[in-house]
């Protein structure tokens, strides 16, 4: 099976690949371990899976985490990071961490939406969209990013080398490219100029990055992934593709490729397939921001390596829990003398030891520890589900393990990235 590596101990190994679609089981390397993908990657954007201690992610089967460069940059500051040790050191994780350039977060600065990969394609369009009620914080230009604190009203700037010395900082061992993160309400002729200047963005990324690598050699190599954008359009998405996939500056190319973006959640697989059929099969992808369970299958079979998103413990937090039957709030009025597990199929620690009525009454009396343990279970159903599409694809049942699954389950839900 194919692979690729960089000479600094992060590969990655193809181990199994079905003859027909792009699903794969394969194995990422880094210098904090390995991830055996696909794999869900739980979000801990401030170092932080809120409400559950670090230690209860490794425990319910979390292979790495990711966190955001643009939180960390305004608190604590990419230098407390750095002094430290790194990210993971600093949250007390010893596994494969990941960072997000602070691109998205820009994005929703600059138009006051949250959620984009939810959007409808079949939607107005204009170049100066806000939401209704907000205050643009950020304007791009060619050079970068100016953006006002959300904390403090504080003006920043962020430009490729930023992100780049800033991720290096935090010391995860997968970081991304600098993007320019469109929604699907601005123009062809926009999508088109943001595209250009994500690429420009990219040989920047390289070449800094390159440079920071070369003068922090005493610590651990950190890979960094090229993001795909273009929205909705085949040729713009397989343009981008294309020319990142080939792209080498400085005398190194890509470790390997997110896809971000806005996207059209029914056209997920149709986009995801344009760019992963493009790209380089021997590079890992990871797909921002996807974290609906009906989606996993459909981003797997289209060649999706790993991916991230805070959906699990955003909605564990307002008493919304996944069952292999769907979504419910458990603090719903039939749970209250429901002395069952919340799903009865689980491994999990909640499951284990507590029941829907217990956790009813948590919520009910907005008790911190509701959101905790409803949190453990969200993230534990969605590592395993993962885990189960993996085996499956190893031996040969993924189609059966699919039909099976969305069968049964009957919540769809949109998509959440923070």
């Amino acid at each position: 099976m194919s692979s690729a590596s960089a000479p600094s101990g992060f590969s990655f190994q193809i181990s199994h690949a079905p003859d027909t679609g792009l699903a794969r089981v394969g194995t990422i390397s880094t210098p904090h371990g390995e991830i055996q993908t696909p794999a869900f990657i739980p979000v801990g954007t401030k170092a932080n899976v809120k409400t559950v201690l670090p230690e209860a992610m490794a425990d319910l089967g979390a292979q790495a985490l990711l966190a955001n460069a643009y939180h960390l940059y305004l608190q604590p500051g990419p230098d407390v990071l750095d002094e430290a040790g790194g990210l993971g050191r600093f949250m007390n994780w010893d596994k494969p961490t990941f960072t997000d350039s602070g691109g998205f977060q820009v994005l929703s600065l600059g138009v006051g939406f949250k959620k984009v990969l939810a959007m409808d394609a079949e939607t107005f369009r204009s170049d100066q969209v806000i939401a209704h009620n907000k205050e643009r914080l950020a304007h791009v230009d060619d050079e970068g990013v100016t953006f006002k604190s959300h904390l403090d009203g504080s003006m920043h700037r962020f430009t490729a080398e930023i992100s780049m010395q800033i991720q290096h900082q935090l010391g995860a061992d997968i970081m991304f490219a600098f993007d320019e993160c469109t929604t699907l309400h601005n123009t062809r002729g926009y999508q088109e100029i943001a595209l250009q200047r994500t690429y420009d963005w990219a040989i920047r990324c390289l070449d800094e990055h390159a440079r920071l690598t070369e003068s922090r050699s005493h610590k651990p190599y950190q890979a960094l992934y090229g993001v795909i954008q273009g929205a909705q359009y085949e040729d713009l998405r397989k343009k981008a593709a294309s020319e990142l996939g080939a792209l080498t500056s400085s005398g190194i190319s890509f470790d390997g490729f997110g896809i971000g973006g806005a996207l059209d959640k029914d056209s997920l697989g149709t986009i995801v397939g344009w760019v992963n059929s493009t790209l380089p099969q021997e590079k890992p992808k990871h797909l921002l921001g996807i974290g609906a369970p009906e989606d996993f299958f459909i981003a797997i079979e289209n060649g999706v390596d790993t991916f991230d998103c805070v959906l699990a413990s955003r909605i564990a937090r307002t008493s919304s829990v996944y069952t292999m039957d769907g979504r419910f709030n458990i603090s719903n009025q039939p749970y209250i003398r429901d002395f069952s597990p919340i799903d009865e199929s689980c491994d999990c620690y909640t499951c284990k030891n507590y029941t829907r009525a217990y956790l009813c009454h948590l919520f009910r009396g907005k008790e911190m520890l509701a959101g905790t343990l409803a949190t453990i279970h969200n993230e534990r159903f969605i590592v395993r589900l993962v885990d189960q599409i993996r085996e499956s694809i190893s031996d040969g049942t993924f189609y059966d393990f699919k039909d099976e699954f969305l069968a049964r389950y009957s919540h769809k839900s949109g998509q959440a990235r923070d």
